[in-house]
């Protein structure tokens, strides 16, 4: 251990990851210190914690709440600097003083800061899967030239690790390594009959029955987009095909994934659904710390259950699949479709089932091209996101574009 705790920025700090980050680092201070947080627009929180963990610097990504959060912090006393914007997102995840960064910042947003960290050298703990959804070979290639360490922090990807060898970037076949079990809740609507999807609410479609996370992830959860998500991030992770990922749908989480060597052996992780896990073994590794999470008790879970997904259940998981084999911008299009889709389900514009309806129709609409510059990838998330808000301004239109 250094004789300095090492510097973490904290992206997306008022945010369920984030908060459970810094309730970590509060455990550890002889180890880790804020340098900086950054929140999109909740100062109320952001000043608390603030107040709390003293950080050098504290970003709002939305310019209109700096002078909000520039008052509280004078009011407080405090000599952290306040900053605004997507250049001062990107700039506190490559201070000098910063050692990790949590790259915990929701969807497409977060891939400008996260690409910052792993440019700088940073040891990036990635809870933004969207970054390598968007642009997997762009922010890999990144990591490889500059010496960054990427750690994941999603507890399906963080478990992978954990079963994988260390020498793993060799290639799954060279390890002895068979394939990839992603395991998945299944969501609220793992038993609703599939019919009665069309009526969801949102409040029903946030009502997760193991993990607590925003609304946008819970309802990325309920339609099964968030496991595909994971898919195509574990292939980035872990230089792989979708062929040797399968999905499994275990409704206790607890084993939060495993990993299936060639000579029959199958490496599982275990633990109580809490992020806290994953965020220690990522911020120690290759080292261990108490997390403040709770004792699995396997005799209380008593029993595991594992089933395959259904598709026709669950069509977004589908889509993934393939947006992965089309290659180039076409996950950047599937991820930019389903944050408006999420949006406007949420705010009642739209219907549970409309959501794989509106990605389908960005996909179909627009040409996959080669995802080989940032320019590139953001003008296709650009495009993804007029498209799908065209749709669903108008109803008809995508009522009859997605049906026909």
């Amino acid at each position: 251990m250094s004789a300095s705790p090492k510097g973490v920025t904290v992206l997306g700090a008022t945010g369920t990851i984030g908060v459970n980050t810094l309730d970590v680092i509060a455990r550890h201070p002889d180890r880790y210190r804020a340098v900086a947080l950054t929140a999109n627009g909740n100062v109320e929180r952001l000043l608390e914690q603030c107040r709390t963990h003293r950080p050098d610097y504290a970003v709002v990504a939305d310019p209109a709440h700096a002078g909000a959060l520039e008052a509280g912090i004078r009011a407080a006393g405090l000599s952290t600097r306040v900053m605004a914007g997507p250049e001062a997102l990107a700039e506190v995840a490559a201070l000098p003083e910063t050692d990790y960064v949590m790259a915990a910042i929701v969807g497409g947003a977060g891939l400008l800061p996260s690409l910052a960290a792993a440019r700088a050298g940073k040891r990036v703990l990635l809870a933004n899967k969207e970054a390598l959804v968007m642009s997997g070979r762009l922010f890999m290639d990144q990591v490889r030239a500059s010496g960054a360490e990427l750690l994941p922090i999603d507890s399906e990807h963080n478990a992978i690790f954990q079963c994988m060898p260390s020498d793993f970037s060799r290639g799954l076949p060279e390890v002895g390594v068979e394939r990839i079990l992603l395991t998945a809740s299944g969501g609220p609507f793992r038993r609703l009959p599939v019919q009665d999807l069309e009526a969801v609410t949102p409040d029903q479609a946030c009502a997760h029955p193991n993990w607590v996370m925003g609304r946008k992830i819970s309802v990325d959860s309920a339609s099964m987009m968030n496991k595909g998500l994971e898919l195509i991030e574990a292939c980035w992770l872990f230089d792989t095909t979708p062929e040797r990922v399968e999905v499994v749908l275990h409704p206790q989480s607890v084993i939060h994934s495993m990993v299936a060597y060639t000579d029959g052996s199958v490496l599982a992780q275990l633990g109580n659904p809490d992020m806290r896990t994953p965020i220690a073994h990522a911020l120690a590794w290759p080292e261990r710390i108490t997390s403040g999470v709770a004792p699995l008790d396997i005799m209380e879970i008593a029993r595991l259950d594992f089933e395959r997904p259904d598709m026709e259940r669950f069509p977004c998981l589908r889509l993934a699949y393939e947006a992965f084999s089309a290659g180039g911008t076409a996950t950047a299009i599937l991820n930019a479709a389903n944050e408006v889709a999420v949006d406007a389900f949420l705010s009642a514009r739209i219907r549970f089932t409309d959501i794989p309806r509106l990605i389908s129709h960005a996909l179909e609409t627009l040409p996959h091209q080669e995802a080989d510059s940032l320019e590139r990838i953001l003008a296709a998330d650009r495009e993804a996101r007029e498209v799908a808000a065209a749709a669903v301004r108008e109803g008809r239109l995508l009522e009859r574009s997605l049906h026909s």
